[in-house]
């Protein structure tokens, strides 16, 4: 992995729209170069955010009352609520690096801060044919714990990756993840770690900023 210092933004709670309109301004503020490259962490309240390619029978039923929003980004349906760390990323890639590239350095950045914390986890390649395995699962029980989407715009990156910390795991059950209906979603606590919220988004932080 490349060396890449990252400025480091960190809120609690913020509304997934007020996060995107600020999201946007942090990419052209990056583009302009008149930004660091940019790892920031937050939480949302409740809702559903889907892909380009999100089929409507992966949605949740609307009585569930937890609203679905589209988004830009890569992937399909991802749930965001509290007792997640949600991290987006606005750096600029360099000419010899995709957003594929990028994609797996954040997946490798999240094993090793998972490692840190005492849980062992693992990024997996998507056979021929197969639904993208994108994200990170954990290796003892093989249950996905990180869920990843991005896209690049004139070379700079947003939108990022979610880690289940110590949230309620029922909502993942109303709908279909990731475009796969049989996959099992987990948490740090679901795992048996008692690492706080604290305590994760600081080896979080640390993982990103030790390249």
């Amino acid at each position: 992995m490349r060396k890449r210092p990252l400025s480091l933004i960190q809120d609690d709670l913020v509304e997934y729209e007020e996060a995107m309109e600020r999201m946007a301004r942090l990419v052209t503020e990056r583009q302009e170069d008149r930004r660091a490259d940019t790892l920031w962490l937050l939480s949302h309240p409740r809702v559903y955010t889907i892909g380009k390619r999100t089929p409507a029978e992966h949605l949740p039923d609307p009585s569930r009352g937890i609203p679905v929003v589209s988004t830009g980004r890569g992937g399909q349906l991802t749930y965001h609520g509290p007792g997640q760390l949600v991290g987006y990323l606005i750096v600029k890639l360099g000419e010899d690096e995709g957003i594929v590239d990028y994609v797996r350095e954040v997946e490798l950045r999240l094993v090793d801060a998972l490692a840190a914390l005492g849980l062992p986890a693992e990024r997996r390649d998507t056979p021929p044919g197969s639904e993208l395995l994108t994200g990170v699962w954990t290796v003892n029980t093989g249950r996905k714990i990180a869920s990843i989407g991005m896209r690049q715009s004139r070379g700079v990156t947003s939108h990022g990756f979610a880690l289940n910390v110590d949230g309620d795991l029922e909502p993942w059950r109303w709908a279909v993840p990731c475009g796969m209906p049989d996959v099992e979603m987990t948490s740090t606590a679901n795992e048996g770690l008692t690492a706080s919220m604290e305590e994760v988004r600081a080896a979080v932080a640390k993982a990103f900023e030790a390249a």
